[in-house]
């Protein structure tokens, strides 16, 4: 949705930046923000993507954590340690 705004809007900047501009200007203006936009774009996935990547090994580092907890318990339990 986010992404879909700042398209818009750039659009729409474009189009009052370059008013009176020629075909040509206007389409490297408009080629300028595309490629501004792929690369937020690509840079917000690739902020994301760390991030649930982080949060997952954090998960997985939380629930190990607590197997080990558990396997730790259960054998002294059995061991009477």
């Amino acid at each position: 949705m986010i992404r879909k705004f700042a398209l818009l809007a750039t659009v729409a900047a474009i189009m009052v930046g370059c008013g009176g501009a020629d075909v040509e200007n206007m389409e490297a203006k408009m080629k300028a923000a595309a490629d501004s936009i792929k690369a937020a774009t690509e840079k917000a996935a690739a902020e994301a993507e760390a991030k649930m990547k982080a949060e997952a090994d954090s998960i997985a580092n939380a629930a190990k954590a607590g197997v080990d907890s558990l396997a730790t318990q259960a054998t002294e339990a059995v061991t009477g340690h």
